[in-house]
């Protein structure tokens, strides 16, 4: 029973590291005032160039910058219809969805001709594991030799930077002068500029930040948790993302906690399959629809009341204007 929870949670920290640099991404986006469920767009797309971009040049380092700077366009994209234009956000955002899952898997064809997959990764292309010193020797060692050996030791690099963003992020937004301001540009915008601060510069601000952990989280699910770009392998992920958020109330660790639960409940989703209740064997579609079903019971029914920032999704007009 033991092994076997830490089995989980380590397959739960696997699992939520998308969700949790997803969910940081909105959190600054939606801090600022702008709504941004183009997430899964972001994912989808970061994931597919980084990969396809590891696997032309065999290179880890360079699918990540491949993916984050296709990851930040996206959401520059976002902004700019958005911030300069002032569009409908909402739209916006499923415009990018609907673009990004589109243009990859048309991409992924006309380049590498595998339906929209790209060639799996290996070797330096793709993150590895990252193992402690005498992991094998702790092993043996009871209770902390478990924990020391199968879940804190063995992640990708990744997982351990999505670990360390969530307090980065909770310095940034609450001990730093630019999460002041970003926090006042959600709530009251023409107080800012009335102080002579740009809203505009600090909502690409925090698009810019966005476009950058939402790139981690896509390049994570191509290039080290498959190995592989294939077609919306993100699965639903961006939108998990933003409803940890709400969760979460806009906070980074409660956003992380809600990550993490929701990681957990995939998990132990994976571990129902092929299990028998009362001699029946219980479908696979179920199972696979158990996380999505959880999340929406608890977001209908422990979330209590959470109040987004009050200028969230409202476009900022000068009153000069």
């Amino acid at each position: 029973m033991y092994e076997t929870l830490i089995l989980m949670l380590d397959s739960t920290i696997r699992v939520a590291t998308p969700l949790i640099f997803a969910a940081l991404a909105g959190l600054f986006c939606e801090r600022s005032g702008v709504v941004n469920i183009g997430l899964e767009g972001n994912l989808l797309a970061a994931a597919f160039a980084g990969a396809a971009t590891a696997s032309m040049t065999g290179s880890a380092l360079q699918g990540v910058i491949a993916g984050v700077l296709v990851s930040v366009a996206t959401s520059l994209l976002h902004g700019f219809a958005t911030i300069t234009h002032r569009g409908d956000q909402v739209v916006s955002g499923m415009a990018v969805n609907i673009l990004a899952a589109g243009l990859t898997v048309t991409l992924g064809r006309y380049w590498f001709d595998q339906g929209g997959q790209t060639p799996a990764l290996d070797g330096d292309a793709r993150f590895a594991p990252l193992h402690f010193p005498f992991e094998k020797e702790m092993f043996d060692v009871p209770v902390i030799g478990q924990l020391y050996s199968e879940l804190l030791s063995g992640h990708t690099l990744l997982e351990y930077i999505a670990l360390l963003a969530v307090p980065t992020a909770w310095w940034v937004l609450y001990r730093t002068r630019f999460g002041l301001r970003l926090r006042a540009v959600g709530e009251a915008p023409a107080a800012v500029d009335t102080a002579g601060i740009s809203v505009i510069r600090l909502r690409y601000s925090a698009i810019l930040i966005c476009g950058l952990l939402a790139g981690l989280g896509g390049v994570y699910l191509s290039m080290a948790q498959t190995a592989q770009f294939i077609p919306n392998m993100s699965a639903g992920k961006g939108y998990m993302a933003l409803a940890a958020l709400v969760f979460g109330k806009w906070r980074p660790w409660t956003a992380m906690s809600a990550c993490l639960l929701f990681g957990f409940l995939d998990a132990m989703a994976i571990r129902l399959q092929g299990v028998e209740i009362a001699g029946h064997t219980i479908p696979v579609q179920i199972i696979e629809a158990l996380p999505y079903m959880l999340t929406v019971f608890l977001l209908a029914g422990f979330i209590g009341k959470a109040v987004a920032p009050k200028a969230l999704g409202t476009a900022y007009v000068k009153e000069r204007e």
